[in-house]
Order: structure tokens, then sequence, then C-alpha cells
């Protein structure tokens, strides 16, 4: 099981930001989007990752002008990725060691969609359940 069979049902639509973009901006693309995070590429590399935690670390101290800052200077950085061929396993233990919950997925030098450990449960639970069923199935023809 790899992050292309994931891709393969989710999608690979990749909602991005700039470098530059002020973080409210970027907050109320979370926000009109249902997203919790998005990679912020600049010169067609991926720098970090702006996500709900970096929202909620920028606002602890009460600084609301810190909304009007550029998106880089609060992202997670570096961005941690996988790649298309990676196993779900493999990135579920990436994400589970380091925190995280969404990864930009890369091929090449582009980022080509973006998982979240929502993702991966869904995808890891359907095929546990599916092999489940394949079992009871053999079984009962015996």
């Amino acid at each position: 099981m790899t992050i292309a069979a994931i891709l393969h049902t989710k999608g690979s639509e990749v909602v991005s930001v700039a470098p530059e973009q002020p973080v409210a901006e970027v907050v109320a693309l979370l926000a009109e989007r249902r997203i919790g995070a998005v990679p912020v590429i600049g010169g067609g590399a991926v720098l970090g990752v702006f996500s709900e935690r970096d929202l909620v670390a920028l606002l602890r101290d009460g600084d609301a002008a810190a909304l009007s800052r550029p998106v880089s200077e609060v992202m997670t950085a570096p961005a941690v990725t996988v790649g298309i061929e990676d196993a779900v396993l493999a990135a579920l233990s990436l994400m589970t060691r380091r925190r995280l919950r969404h990864l930009p997925v890369i091929e090449g030098d582009r980022v080509i969609g973006i998982v979240s450990i929502g993702d991966l449960v869904k995808y890891r639970i359907e095929r546990i359940e599916a092999e489940a069923a394949a079992m009871r199935d053999y079984i009962q023809q015996a």
C-alpha cells in the first residue's frame, strides 16, 4: 500500500499559498476550504507547511497583529514530505514520530498532493475490513 493509492481515492488537488501571503489570508483560506493545513510554496519548492497548530502557537500570546505577518515567518519549516511510492505504514510512522497531521506528497520536484493522518487511517481501516471480510468468506466456503 503506497501513498499513490491514497491519492487515487482522495484526489490530488493541492491548495497552497505563497510565502509572502499574510497569515490572515491563509487562515481565511483554511476556513473557506475547510482544511487543516496548506503547503507554502516558493520558487516551485515546498518551503514549509502552515497548519492550525501554527496559528494556535502564533496567537498564544494574544498578539492579533501577528495575523498581518507573512506566513513564511510562522510556518513549520522545513516541510516534512513523502513520495508517491512511499508506504502508507511508513508515512503513518513518520507522522507519529514527528507529531504531524499533514504531509505534502512530492514527485520529482513538485507537490502532487497532500495527505492527512485521517486519510491514512481511513485507508488502513478500509483495507483491514476488506481483509477480514475476505477471510470470513474463505472460512464460510471451506
